[in-house]
């Protein structure tokens, strides 16, 4: 496929994409700067939308930017373009994440059809925080997962049912810590809104999905002290399918990696007919962190935790504005 000129229109496509990944409690925290002539996009982080108390090291700012670098990337093969990622290509602008440059593919070279091809997953992906069926995935469906982790540079294992179990433990621990510490519960109540609002930031109250009344499954509830209007309660699967995201190291550059490795997972798993929730509570609390990694696994530094499987897929979340999240230059 030839490549399109890349104009105004053109990049605000692939900006559009982009910000269509996951991130933290949905701030967005990622700007991007688009430089026509150099045919270049880069992501620079928003540090207002930052945590400092729940993500003190930026760990899962950089997580949600590689996310949105891997949408950028898709729906750049998808139009025809190929494209060549710098992490962190400049020690002295830390704000500044990635500078993808778009090319034209050369005579006898192609775009990465692969990735090419989820790119119209992009707007059909949602978090799920509903009840799953109690059903398996099929082996070949996890299979694939693996590989796509794999080859953004990451590694995503199945942790056994004990395990697995031991998450929701991890998970309720930090619930309790986070509802205990103000700085904590201050940044939570600032990104979720219970009541219908027309905030186009942070996760409004019909996407919290209904709490859990019974089952296993490792959720973070976004309803606190503070429920929707209507919301209920439901029972969960308790044949869990957890898998753990991970890289061999713990930087900034390995944190982007797995940030695109997990949207190229989400993108994958969306294709399958499969729908995901992320779970990240016990990945916020160092010590809770290094329990959350299964010794039997590979695994070196847990980015997410997913909950795999089948049911109802989750409702679109708001984004912000692309005059708010992209200037072009």
């Amino acid at each position: 496929m030839a490549a399109r000129a890349l104009d105004a229109t053109g990049v605000a496509e692939l900006v559009q994409a982009a910000t269509a990944a996951p991130s933290m409690h949905n701030a967005q925290p990622w700007h991007f700067r688009c430089h026509l002539g150099h045919r270049t996009v880069e992501i620079r982080a928003d540090m207002e939308r930052a945590m400092p108390a729940a993500d003190p090291e930026r760990r899962a700012l950089h997580v949600g930017c590689g996310a949105a670098l891997c949408n950028l990337r898709s729906a750049a093969a998808a139009a025809g373009w190929r494209t060549r990622t710098d992490l962190l290509p400049a020690a002295h602008e830390p704000l500044l994440l990635a500078s993808v440059r778009l090319t034209g593919a050369e005579p006898g070279e192609e775009t990465d059809t692969a990735l090419a091809a989820l790119a119209e997953q992009i707007p059909r992906r949602h978090s799920s925080r509903w009840p799953f069926a109690e059903k398996p995935v099929p082996p070949a469906d996890l299979t694939d997962l693996v590989e796509a982790a794999r080859t953004e540079g990451a590694t995503l294992v199945f942790p056994d049912a004990w395990h697995a179990a031991s998450l929701l433990e991890l998970v309720q621990d930090a619930e309790v810590r986070d509802a205990e510490t103000p700085d904590r519960a201050e940044e939570l109540a600032r990104w979720t809104h219970p009541w219908p609002d027309t905030a186009d930031e942070g996760v409004p109250g019909y996407a919290y999905g209904p709490r859990r009344r019974s089952g296993t499954a490792p959720m973070r509830d976004f309803g606190g002290r503070t429920e929707p209007p209507g919301r209920t309660s439901a029972p969960f699967e308790t044949a869990l399918n957890i898998a753990l995201l991970g890289t061999a190291h713990d930087s900034p550059a390995e944190w982007l990696r797995a940030g695109q490795a997990l949207e190229r997972v989400l993108l994958t798993a969306t294709r399958a007919g499969l729908v995901v929730s992320l779970t990240s509570e016990a990945l916020e609390w160092s010590d809770l962190r290094a329990l959350v990694r299964d010794p039997l696994t590979d695994v070196g530094q847990v980015q997410m935790v997913l909950r795999i499987g089948y049911g109802p897929r989750g409702p679109t979340t708001p984004r912000r504005p692309l005059s708010e999240v992209m200037e072009i230059v």
